[in-house]
């Protein structure tokens, strides 16, 4: 293996090893720059950035460069193409075949002859204008239009653009705050699922113990097969438990790896009972829903003003400059042209689609905010009601606490006693069971409150 290779080798394994101790603050910065879901938010955010730019362009007219190149034997476009380079001659309407005749007949008259019947001489069909020989036509011009007044309607169809963007920025940030309360999530759930196995670790060691007891005191013939059977029967029980643990961690640590696009080994724990926000009104009105329903509200009071925008005249101004010849930019100086121009468009009648219109912005107006309305009182409904989801649950846990302590202090006075003969063998593991249940009730208990607290976080905008 060369130097080269070996060089490459060291620089690749850091690309396909895991991240090892990985913080919950790492975590957050790396979610918020590597996460898949935010970039694709973040990428329409910055479309719609581009889309406003595309709407002020409209204000600012258009200027087109065209260039084009004809070849053709119809006798309208032959003499429009020698009108348009300015080269049109009295022979091109076939006045030899009607200076002819009329000619001889003044020479006539002059000379003393009687004049002939000149009737027929009007209904000649010239040939030179009728049969013209084809002819190539290149024409290079410049264009400019720009319109000078739309009833207010481009004013505010940039602000709506505006909005737009502001709105796609909103659902990008609601993007990121989700993927943030995921991570949060899965670190306290992690947590939460470490602390479970190792007490239920504690448990199965005790449980160990007791099946050596009870090994011990059926040897001696102080206990039956029964006793070992059902101690060995509540051992495999915890066991299974204890890998379904183990299995919820993995998958756990599957999904982290998947919010932060990278493989996570390890992560550093964090306390399993995440901390309770304290909520105010300001809080309340950082709500993104709250922001996107105010949005819409000044978007359909937009609206109004450019649907009233339709009974106003559209004033448009243009000018164009070129030159046109039978061989591409020949004299172009000397044969250029140009136009200028102003447009007036009114509309008179549509059959009151314009009145029915405005109507319904109206209607879009009030209904946007009753919205808003509705989203702020929605909003502080569902806080209320998270908070006293969290109350609940903290008061749930410090009753499964104290249970559980209370369980494991009664468990090992039934051992204690087991050992004695006083108490039998199916009275201490049903005391056991007791102390699992109540580790299980724990253990949702926090997994309930933290998803509890993490949603509020996520409703207050805070991540």
């Amino acid at each position: 293996m060369n130097i080269k290779t070996i060089f490459i080798f060291l620089i690749a394994i850091p690309l396909f090893a895991g991240m090892e101790n990985l913080s919950l603050d790492q975590a957050l910065k790396i979610v918020q720059r590597e996460n898949l879901e935010i970039k694709i938010a973040q990428f329409n955010a910055q479309m719609q950035k581009y889309e406003t730019k595309i709407v002020q362009g409209h204000s600012f007219g258009k200027l087109d460069l065209t260039l084009q190149g004809m070849r053709s034997n119809d006798a309208g476009n032959v003499f429009g193409f020698k009108l348009q380079s300015r080269e049109a001659t009295f022979g091109d309407f076939g006045f030899d075949e009607f200076l002819g005749p009329l000619g001889g007949a003044i020479y006539g008259a002059s000379q003393g002859v009687a004049p002939s019947d000149m009737s027929g001489l009007l209904n000649q069909q010239p040939k030179t204008l009728n049969f013209p020989e084809e002819r190539n036509h290149y024409i290079s011009k410049l264009t400019f239009a720009m319109p000078l007044f739309t009833g207010g309607r481009l004013h505010n169809y940039r602000k709506i653009a505006h909005r737009m963007y502001e709105l796609s920025k909103l659902d990008a940030k609601k993007v990121r705050n989700k993927k943030i309360f995921e991570i949060k999530k899965t670190f306290h759930d992690i947590s939460l699922v470490d602390s479970y196995i190792r007490n239920l670790s504690l448990i199965m060691t005790n449980i160990n113990r007791l099946e050596g007891v009870v090994g011990s005191m059926e040897h001696e013939g102080y206990a039956k097969d029964i006793d070992l059977l059902e101690v060995q029967a509540r051992k495999a029980e915890a066991q299974s438990m204890y890998e379904q643990a183990k299995l919820n961690r993995e998958l756990a640590y599957q999904y982290l790896s998947f919010l932060l696009n990278r493989k996570v080994n390890s992560i550093k724990p964090v306390n399993d009972m995440a901390p309770t926000p304290r909520v105010t009104q300001a809080d309340i009105s950082k709500n993104l829903d709250i922001q996107k329903a105010l949005h819409g509200y000044e978007m359909a009071t937009m609206g109004i003003s450019m649907e009233r925008g339709n009974f106003l005249p559209q004033i448009g101004a243009f000018a164009e400059y070129g030159s046109a010849d039978d061989k591409f930019l020949n004299e172009f100086g000397q044969k250029d042209f140009y136009t200028v121009g102003v447009q007036l468009k009114w509309n008179i009648f549509n059959g009151g689609m314009d009145k029915y219109a405005l109507e319904k912005a109206k209607l879009k107006q009030m209904q946007a905010h009753n919205q808003a309305q509705l989203a702020k009182k929605g909003i502080a409904l569902h806080i209320k009601k998270l908070q006293s989801e969290i109350n609940t649950a903290n008061a749930n846990i410090k009753s499964y606490q104290a249970q559980y302590h209370f369980a494991t202090k009664v468990y090992n006075n039934y051992h204690a006693r087991y050992k004695e003969g006083m108490v039998s063998i199916s009275d201490l593991l049903m005391k056991q069971s007791t102390q699992l249940g109540m580790l299980l009730q724990l253990l949702k208990a926090k997994n309930t409150r933290n998803y509890k607290v993490f949603e509020l976080n996520s409703i207050l905008n805070r991540g």
